[in-house]
């Protein structure tokens, strides 16, 4: 079937229907899902040769797995005024001070939005965007030094399932979404992608690496599985 933009509701079990979002693809060998935080769907990648009825009966098969990770998203980081979001990993509080004229600022423990009320959740992810710049960027550059390890480059995006990335000619993406994380789950996560400069795989030689980079890999992995989605999905 040709990719929809639209999920489809499939029905799981009698009382459990889950967005689907087909990916029909030529180059992929296997049937593959992950969760789209953005759309709140899964996302599901079918090769060529496999029809929808069998990936449907797959996904009953993981179902726990899928419904967990939806419930997750539910969860997710609201940007309204009297929700609580966190920044480096600690709680923050959204107040709106609607005729105040400093845009949005931090104040102890609370994250501080002037301006009408509908511009809120722009403002605050503008806010976080630049925040992780100057943080991941200061954070990726001191472990380099310690390391060695030095990308040509550090490019902050809004991805809606990855973290990070390392390309070939050692250019490290970071999600902007990762300054919410904790300061241990930052430092993994850097550890990860400066490994890659190094082995371009995930072979042990390149585990071996991270380990020698950061003491944080297992509890910021731990951290990951049961944060990490809601983290994704945070507007």
């Amino acid at each position: 079937m040709p990719p929809t933009q639209t999920p489809d509701l499939i029905q799981l079990a009698p009382d459990c229907h889950v967005p689907v979002i087909w990916k029909p693809s030529n180059r992929a060998r296997r049937l593959s899902l992950r969760i789209d935080p953005r759309r709140q769907a899964v996302s599901v990648t079918l090769p060529s040769g496999l029809s929808t009825a069998q990936a449907v009966q797959f996904l009953k098969i993981q179902k726990h797995w899928i419904t967990k990770r939806l419930t997750a998203l539910q969860q997710a980081p609201a940007f309204l005024p009297g929700r609580t979001i966190p920044i480096e990993g600690k709680p923050h509080t959204i107040v709106h001070h609607p005729t105040a004229r400093s845009g949005v600022w931090i104040e102890e423990n609370q994250i501080c939005v002037s301006g009408a009320e509908e511009f809120i959740s722009r403002r605050i992810t503008d806010f976080l965007k630049k925040h992780a710049r100057q943080i991941l960027g200061q954070e990726l550059r001191a472990q380099a030094q310690i390391s060695g390890l030095c990308p040509t480059r550090l490019d902050i995006r809004d991805t809606s399932s990855r973290w990070g990335s390392c390309s070939s000619s050692g250019r490290i993406m970071l999600s902007w979404r990762l300054v919410m994380a904790p300061t241990a789950v930052r430092h993994y996560l850097i550890a990860h992608e400066l490994a890659h400069l190094r082995h371009m795989n995930h072979a042990p030689a390149f585990w071996r690496l991270v380990d020698q980079l950061t003491p944080h890999r297992h509890h910021a992995e731990a951290w990951l599985k049961h944060h990490g989605s809601a983290l994704l999905g945070a507007h």
